[in-house]
């Protein structure tokens, strides 16, 4: 059975700047093989937006939603479409 290719952008708030956590998403995203990149908004939120199969991002999700040692995830919010097949692999932006 093929697995369903999609595209999340998932948006993690509470104590997610400044702790590392963008480097946590990057590491997790590239060890699921995930493409797409992750980034701080100006709102003091993480954006990360990730393309992929569904299960492999929903691992991913669960591991915001943990976030690194220093991080407090208050919410995290997902919103699911169709992948754009824009990304060579996952990375950082500023």
């Amino acid at each position: 059975m093929e697995e369903k290719v999609l595209r999340a952008e998932i948006v993690a708030s509470g104590v997610v700047q400044g702790v590392g956590f963008r480097y946590f998403v990057l590491r997790n995203a590239q060890q699921l093989g995930l493409k797409g990149f992750t980034k701080n908004l100006y709102t003091g939120e993480v954006l990360t937006v990730a393309e992929g199969p569904e299960y492999l991002i929903k691992e991913l999700i669960k591991k915001i939603k943990i976030g690194p040692s220093h991080a407090y995830v208050k919410d995290v919010k997902v919103k699911w479409g169709e992948p754009e097949n824009e990304f060579e692999n996952f990375e950082v932006r500023y």
